[in-house]
């Protein structure tokens, strides 16, 4: 058994879009918080970026009722996201796993075309799948993400970005949530558009220097949202937003 996996230690957070006290409205469209978003501890004006950021990638609302996504992965596996139930499926090497991430222990396994039915086996591709998304769609959605639960939001001030151009800059740090909560990310939001055009990495919140700094390039809207593929050190390929299933996909039974 072939198990190959590439991961860039990112904690993606589930998103509930439940109302806090941290709501604010842009252009009359409301962008209320995940529960467990540290509204408390955040700025105001990190806050208000955020909300910015919803509404130029396509708003709250359409990213709500965004149904499926697929794309893939710097090359190394494809993915097809059910946003609505939280079914996944990924394909990579000789291998395909579906699961859904909101149930740890249920999902389905093949192997070079046979199903894995050994259920310590089965959990070892469902726990990996579920990494793996974790990983995999954090690198492509962030930016409607920055007010999940367990998330802090800073304003940083301005910096600029490869290229020159000036941004407002937000720290991202986390509490107890994904896969690697320690984590730090600075992200660069361009004030012409309001898109993120930057991330730099920090394995460790404490750490003073990134370990590794991606641009986000090439936005495109696919569907009603806005989404970008070019991260410099690779591709997110394959891009694709779907109302309805499409004909030419089938779901691991």
């Amino acid at each position: 058994m072939t198990m190959k996996f590439y991961f860039f230690a990112i904690p993606f957070l589930l998103f509930v879009a439940c109302q806090t006290p941290s709501e604010t409205s842009v252009n009359g469209e409301s962008n209320p918080a995940a529960e467990g978003f540290n509204a408390a501890d955040s700025d105001e004006k990190a806050i208000e970026i955020a909300d910015q950021v919803m509404r130029a990638m396509g708003g709250r609302k359409n990213w709500d009722n965004t149904r499926y996504i697929a794309w893939t992965f710097f090359g190394n596996r494809s993915l097809f996201w059910d946003k609505q139930t939280g079914d996944v499926q990924i394909t990579y090497d000789s291998s395909k796993v579906r699961l859904n991430i909101y149930e740890d222990r249920e999902g389905i396994a093949y192997e070079k075309g046979k199903a894995v039915t050994v259920d310590s086996m089965l959990q070892v591709y469902l726990k990996k799948g579920k990494s793996v998304w974790i990983n995999d769609a954090y690198w492509l959605v962030m930016p409607f993400k920055l007010k999940d639960s367990g998330v802090t939001l800073k304003y940083m001030g301005q910096d600029t970005i490869a290229g020159g151009e000036m941004a407002e800059v937000l720290a991202l740090t986390f509490k107890a949530v994904g896969d690697t909560p320690n984590n730090k990310y600075l992200v660069y939001v361009t004030p012409s558009d309001k898109l993120v055009k930057q991330w730099d990495y920090y394995t460790n919140a404490s750490d003073s220097l990134a370990r590794f700094s991606t641009p986000w390039l090439d936005y495109q809207q696919y569907g009603n949202i806005m989404l970008s593929g070019k991260r410099g050190m690779g591709e997110l390929t394959d891009i694709a937003v779907y109302d309805e299933l499409p004909e030419d996909f089938e779901w691991l039974e």
